[in-house]
């Protein structure tokens, strides 16, 4: 599955369509597993899945915003900003399962439609997990890059090997890329044990030097893919992107959309895990 899909001029991380897939197979599980009583009605089964859904996402969102909760408390309404994609699956998944138990219980709800549509939904949302995973090889488009520096002058990622590297694909007109900016350069002065590579899509060498001296002038590691190959190679095309590869550049994570600085936060003590990992 893509790292993202595309609708015209707008790109939706792929996370949300298997999160809708999910939620679409288990009403459609509870329709066909919900039987009509003997007074002639059927139970509320799609009623209780809708709360549990409900109840997973405010869990998973709140689950994350307290295991990263220090850019919360500079910045509370950032826990509103869900763009970052910030989300405690495991929590959403257990909070889930408890308010669909309790609320069978306590409505009489039929206990087969209820556990079995869950059950199908919480497997939809992990398969799609699974599928959404990087592979373990590194991906052949990354090893093509015709990349250059400021100055023009050829690079290629292979030189970033040796330490987990975080590769940002970005432009100076995108607003999201924009907005993200602060927490990579935060995160590069605060992160000396990671390479961060940001890959401008497509400008000039003056557009990008305006803009990192007006906005990041503490930037390092800035390289040119003049042509925006990393964005067409990796199939997504909607920035911004960023790749974590760990030390020998198997690519670990792949996010397209904004990150906060506690979802950053959150994939590196990931990307760090993983290459520590023989």
């Amino acid at each position: 599955m893509p790292p993202a899909i595309r609708l015209g001029p707008l790109v939706f991380p792929a996370e949300l369509a298997v999160l809708a897939a999910a939620a679409l197979v288990g009403l459609l599980a509870a329709h066909l597993l919900n039987r009509t009583g003997r007074d002639g009605r059927r139970a509320d089964v799609s009623g209780v899945l809708w709360g549990a859904l409900i109840v997973g996402l405010l869990a998973a969102r709140l689950g994350f915003v307290w295991q990263y909760r220090d850019p919360f408390v500079q910045n509370p309404l950032a826990v509103l900003d869900v763009r970052d994609g910030g989300w405690a699956g495991t929590w959403g998944l257990a909070a889930a399962w408890i308010y669909a138990v309790a609320a069978m219980l306590r409505r009489g709800v039929p206990r087969p439609a209820v556990i079995g549509a869950l059950a199908l939904a919480t497997a939809t949302w992990l398969a799609g997990g699974r599928l959404l995973a990087p592979p373990d090889q590194p991906p052949p488009a990354l090893a093509q890059l015709r990349l250059q520096d400021l100055n023009a002058v050829p690079v290629a990622l292979s030189a970033y090997q040796g330490k987990p590297t975080v590769v940002n694909l970005w432009a100076s007109w995108c607003p999201p890329c924009r907005r993200e900016m602060p927490a990579f350069e935060a995160a590069q002065a605060a992160h000396p044990d990671v390479h961060f590579v940001f890959l401008n899509q497509g400008e000039a060498p003056p557009e990008i030097t305006q803009y990192l001296r007006q906005h990041a002038p503490a930037l390092q590691n800035v390289l040119m893919d003049p042509a925006s190959d990393a964005s067409r190679q990796l199939s997504n095309r909607g920035l911004p992107a960023t790749l974590f590869l760990d030390a020998s550049g198997r690519m670990v994570d792949l996010r397209v959309g904004e990150l906060s600085a506690a979802t950053l936060a959150q994939r590196l003590d990931a990307l760090r895990a993983a290459s520590s990992k023989p």
